[in-house]
């Protein structure tokens, strides 16, 4: 337990969220799960944007049960696959009244190579394509709502590797670690440039690496990987401490003036240059717009 404490940076807080309304994609699971469960606490009506609907009832169950929170829902939401997005975002355009946080959250890492329902490398698709659309669909009620923050969940893997232009969609060649550290560079970049766009809005926007976690996105690694991170789970952090950089991006209060950041272990980061490459980022922006069919300057 020491080695994994010197790891964190013990935070709390006593924010309330009464009267505001989060969204959280991958809530059923991992780190997604243990932020939704802190935030429920704290008051807030969380939607749980969720592919597997079966585990996102039994997340919700367990989280009602320990919160007492009631104003806990499940809303179906697939990543991989842009008419789920949509429909998602027009049942929440049509249904909610307000979105004060956006928690972007759900992901999937160095898993083997394989396509979404569009057509994009599956993890540029779901870690940063997927998020980018979502962003897109519900700025405007995000606006309405402000003040508001979008939370990004990155990671350090943004430092493996650039931004592949040429074939953003690996189709010439796949790394599954690459290709993973690409889509989290991608999140690091749009957040920085979402920030941007979004000054004077009221809306923030934070990216974070959560530490590395006991989780089930370790769960398409080589069996020998999925060994070691056990035997050194004492260096690694449990979805709880990892859910904390999350949680404090959503609550802190004064985070405002750190639009566009980097987050680690609760305090600001510093992401690699290629991550504050605003000429990047802006190719990245235009390309991932393209992708997707939408015009958004």
């Amino acid at each position: 337990m020491y080695c994994r404490s010197v790891c964190c940076n013990h935070w709390s807080s006593e924010e309330r969220l009464e009267g505001k309304t989060v969204i959280i994609t991958g809530a059923n699971t991992g780190i997604g799960k243990e932020t939704a469960r802190d935030l429920a606490r704290r008051g807030a009506r969380i939607i749980m944007a969720c592919r597997d609907l079966e585990r996102a009832e039994e997340a919700r169950a367990e989280i009602l049960e320990d919160t007492g929170n009631e104003n806990v829902v499940i809303r179906k939401l697939d990543l991989s696959d842009t008419r789920s997005i949509r429909a998602f975002a027009e049942l929440i355009n049509r249904e909610e009244k307000q979105v004060n946080i956006l928690i972007n959250n759900a992901g999937i890492m160095m898993c083997p190579y394989s396509k979404t329902v569009d057509g994009f490398e599956m993890q540029l698709g779901v870690n940063h394509l997927g998020h980018f659309l979502l962003i897109y669909l519900l700025l405007d009620l995000i606006k309405r709502s402000s003040p508001a923050r979008i939370i990004i969940v990155a990671s350090v893997a943004h430092t493996w590797t650039g931004l592949h232009l040429d074939d953003i969609n690996s189709e010439k060649s796949y790394d599954t670690m690459k290709a993973y550290g690409q889509s989290k560079l991608a999140n690091v970049l749009t957040a920085r440039s979402l920030a941007q766009r979004l000054q004077g809005t009221g809306v923030s926007v934070f990216s974070l690496h959560p530490g590395v976690v006991q989780s089930d996105l370790w769960r398409h690694q080589h069996q020998c990987i999925q060994v070691a991170v056990k035997i050194f789970r004492i260096f690694t952090k449990t979805t709880v401490e990892g859910a904390q950089t999350t949680i404090y991006c959503a609550v802190e209060p004064g985070l405002e003036s750190q639009s566009g950041g980097y987050f680690s272990d609760c305090a600001p980061a510093r992401c690699s240059r290629t991550a504050s490459d605003d000429e990047l980022a802006q190719k990245l922006w235009e390309i991932s717009c393209s992708m997707l069919g939408i015009s958004w300057e």
